[in-house]
């Protein structure tokens, strides 16, 4: 069990307990499902809303629950239906919440929101269907409105909270973006822009007025809107703003904000404007990552800090000497070689909530108290696990065989002086605009600590260094994609700690992709590979019903993918399985809708036809990764046991 203790902010006394590492540390701990999370703090610090999951038959459901402070005793809850989970949630009054839905498709993808917003009181009381397509049914107000056919989130609350909030809808057919003010009591909504444009963000000053409406053309280049004060309407400005241009939020007085800014396509920088003249000012950039987390403190509006996308996570305090960025370092310093991160105050400031967490560590939530200078933690993720156990995730860099700088992260197992362990390349899915991170990564840690390095390459066509970067590896998936992860094994194995002759290939989603397309570009390097909830057949996405029933989505696959089918199965593992000798595990859901179970069933007869057939492992009720407990035991066990056999001591 993890040693948490509560912190005396003000002497700085919190330092970390040592605990012997144990010589391995049970499969339980990093299968452990975690029973709270997503902590939000009311507004007058009274009470605290949680998501719990508790059990409901041999599955966990995720509820809303709300506790009062400090004596954390329920007062309220708020259920979904099964499959469904409340995706975000933020308080409106001291009272009342508005959450929006989404539904878990798997644990290897995350939640996708329904386009649905509810609203509740805390003691489960007044509650609210305020948009979504059973609106007809659900709402009070279904006879008025009607069913929506149009997905909303909660784009913004007002500076001062009045049970009213701002939700932005994108419409179906993708032609529109619409933003609402709407009263979460009694479900009215007044219309405040209507765009003739898809998947635009908002953003509000701080006395409530809409004033920018952003997003991307289909040149690639950044769109905005205007708000026009003298008209009453929105301008499109139709100056090039750049490659990527996203005002965040307004500076105190409304006479400037913030955006993120990328001129040509390179990482994005963060900037400050001026609304009336145009003129700005670079707050923070960096020659090889985006603008990262944005640091915001008791006074909604200019963040106090930045990070960086790339490496470990370091805060850039744009003012040392105020009083959030004195609090941070305050923080920072009780937790060394973590990250703090505000997750909100009490409206007077007294009272905040923040995160903190590492890449040894999956992160712990606390309650601090200006008054006393007391920080009391809440909960744990993962509880059973140690950070003390973990192992550190440095930062890597190298050169891919064009000149690309590429960047990644390298966790090392306990090793005698002198030895060589094997290696494990692990993909992160996507591929495009997802990017692996410094922070705690279970299988990293759990592979770590069966003994196996474990290499994470954030190959071209990942996010957080820019558009550019982003776009450099659309219709590069079997080939300089590849060419990245080939390039980044054989500079780790040059490390000298590293078998190069014992590496396996392991991913999920477009991992699992990576992962067999790997052993079919190298199967002299790969000496195992291991597929989960991965797409085999390329031609198998551009038939897709998602793609024939969703223009946008096909607009999409074409986009990432191309339209040469002949090329599709030149870079389609399940067409090159006569080249694949290592050994193969396939892991895969029988209800996975994002990579339908057919890919798997594809790659496994190709394997089979040619004498390899592969070591085979479905979950007939998952989707696209395991939710059961008893499921992901399973594949740990699969996947610790087929490394062994092959890659092992």
């Amino acid at each position: 069990m993890r040693l948490r203790h509560a912190l005396l902010v003000a002497s700085l006394l919190a330092s970390p307990i040592a605990v012997s590492a144990a010589p391995k540390i049970p499969l339980a701990a990093f299968v452990q499902e975690d029973q709270f999370s997503h902590p939000r703090l009311s507004p007058d610090g009274k009470h605290i809303a949680i998501t719990v999951r508790v059990p409901s038959g041999p599955r966990f459901i995720p509820v809303v629950m709300f506790y009062s402070l400090p004596d954390l005793k329920q007062v309220g809850a708020v259920r979904m239906p099964v499959f469904e989970l409340p995706l975000d949630y933020h308080w409106v009054s001291n009272s009342r919440l508005v959450i929006t839905k989404g539904k878990e498709l798997g644990s290897r993808e995350a939640p996708v929101a329904t386009g649905e917003v509810l609203a509740t009181n805390f003691d489960g009381s007044k509650q609210e269907y305020l948009f979504g397509y059973d609106m007809f049914k659900a709402s009070k107000r279904g006879d008025r409105y009607g069913d929506d056919y149009a997905w909303g989130e909660i784009e913004g609350l007002p500076r001062t909270l009045n049970e009213h909030f701002f939700l932005a809808a994108h419409s179906w057919t993708g032609s529109r973006s619409m933003l609402y003010d709407v009263d979460s009591v009694s479900a009215i909504r007044k219309l405040v822009a209507d765009l003739p444009a898809p998947q635009l963000d908002f953003v509000m000053q701080n006395d409530g007025k809409p004033r920018f409406a952003y997003g991307v053309g289909e040149d690639s280049f950044a769109l905005l809107y205007r708000f026009n004060d003298n008209t009453g309407y929105w301008d499109k400005l139709t100056e090039k703003m750049g490659r990527r241009y996203a005002p965040q939020s307004f500076l105190p007085g409304d006479t400037s904000f913030i955006a993120k800014y990328s001129a040509n396509g390179g990482p994005d920088e963060l900037i400050e404007e001026n609304l009336a003249s145009g003129a700005r000012k670079v707050l923070f950039a960096d020659p090889q990552a985006s603008v990262g987390t944005l640091e915001f403190g008791a006074k909604r509006g200019m963040p106090f800090a930045v990070s960086t996308s790339v490496g470990i996570p370091r805060p850039h305090y744009f003012d040392a000497a105020s009083e959030d960025a004195k609090l941070h370092k305050t923080l920072s310093a009780a937790f060394p070689e973590s990250v703090v991160h505000f997750i909100n105050f009490t409206e007077d400031g007294a009272t905040l909530l923040f995160h903190v967490a590492s890449d040894r560590d999956p992160g712990s939530y606390y309650l601090f108290h200006r008054s006393t200078g007391k920080a009391d933690l809440l909960f744990s993720s993962m509880s059973e696990i140690e950070p003390a156990d973990m192992r550190p995730r440095t930062p890597i860099e190298f050169k891919a065989r064009d000149g690309v700088t590429l960047h990644g992260y390298l966790t090392m197992p306990e090793q005698a002086p002198g030895a060589k362990v094997p290696m494990v390349i692990m993909v992160h899915g996507g591929p495009h605009g997802i990017s692996d991170t410094w922070y705690f990564e279970t299988d990293a840690q759990f592979l770590a600590s069966r003994g196996y390095a474990v290499l994470q390459v954030n190959f071209r066509g990942s996010g957080g260094r820019g558009t550019d970067f982003e776009h450099s590896g659309y219709r590069q998936w079997g080939a300089k994609i590849q060419d990245d992860l080939i390039d980044g094994i054989k500079w780790a194995s040059s490390q000298g700690h590293i078998d190069g002759k014992r590496v396996c290939s392991y991913g999920a989603s477009f991992g699992g992709y990576s992962a067999l397309m790997l052993a079919a570009r190298e199967p002299e390097l790969i000496k195992c590979a291991i597929g989960y909830a991965g797409v085999y057949d390329l031609n198998f996405i551009l038939d897709s019903d998602q793609a024939k029933r969703n223009k946008t989505s096909a607009s999409f696959y074409k986009k990432y993918l191309g339209e040469d089918r002949t090329e599709l199965d030149r870079f389609s593992p399940a067409k090159l399985a006569d080249r694949i000798t290592a050994p193969v595990l396939l892991v895969h859901g029988g209800k996975d809708k994002t990579a339908p179970v057919e890919h798997a069933e594809a790659m496994r007869a190709a394997l089979t036809k040619v004498n390899r057939a592969p070591e085979w492992l479905l979950a007939p009720n998952e989707g696209h990764g395991f939710y059961d407990t008893d499921n992901t035991t399973r594949f740990y066990q699969s996947l610790e046991a087929f490394l062994d056999k092959h890659i092992g001591h």
